[in-house]
């Protein structure tokens, strides 16, 4: 009797935990403007998973088009460096993005580029955070102008897929990161 309820338990130890479900992502573009939004839900703790974004330098542990990034200062308030490597075909581009960071602990992060500083004329960005289901429900919004040419037949359709590709690659390793977090005990 004691045995067969010892292999259950051995056997719901050894199950992974709940991933990351990415519930919905919508890219549009309107001829200068790309929009990105989504919704994804992470197992982890809503603590965590608000620290993992934000911090800037840990965007390059779960992105691998992010080749450098930074916790940065602007005046005495929370910015950002980012430099990100794509490549389309042959043809590869780093794009730089450096702005202002606005913050309500475990609640919304937005950052905005500064187009003096940044290969974008816009990139507004925008993270909601809330607790759902035992884990955390983080809204994400990208309205995006890029300040480099991109070529109109084939450019936009790129920049979706890669957006989307991205994107639904990254949630896994964000989830990874959280949980690290929270076993380092490293939650801000």
């Amino acid at each position: 009797m004691h045995r067969p309820a010892l292999v259950i338990a051995l056997l719901l130890a050894t199950l992974p935990a709940p991933a990351a479900d990415l519930r919905s992502i919508d890219v549009t573009f309107d001829g200068e403007l790309y929009e990105f939004e989504s919704v994804v839900w992470f197992s982890t703790g809503i603590d965590e998973t608000y620290d993992v974004f934000s911090r800037w330098d840990y965007s390059t542990r779960f992105s691998s088009a992010v080749v450098e990034a930074r916790d940065t200062e602007i005046d005495g308030q929370p910015g950002y460096y980012v430099v990100n490597r794509g490549c389309v075909l042959f043809f590869c581009k780093s794009l730089t993005r450096e702005g202002r960071v606005e913050r309500e602990h475990n609640r919304v992060m937005r950052a905005f580029a500064d187009p003096e500083k940044s290969d974008f004329r816009r990139a507004d960005e925008e993270w909601e955070f809330s607790e759902d289901d035992g884990g955390t429900r983080v809204i994400y919004r990208l309205k995006m102008e890029p300040a480099f040419w991109v070529p109109p037949a084939i450019g936009p359709w790129m920049i979706k897929r890669k957006l989307r590709k991205e994107g639904a690659d990254a949630i896994d390793r964000i989830e990874e990161v959280a949980r690290e977090v929270a076993e380092s005990d490293g939650v801000s």
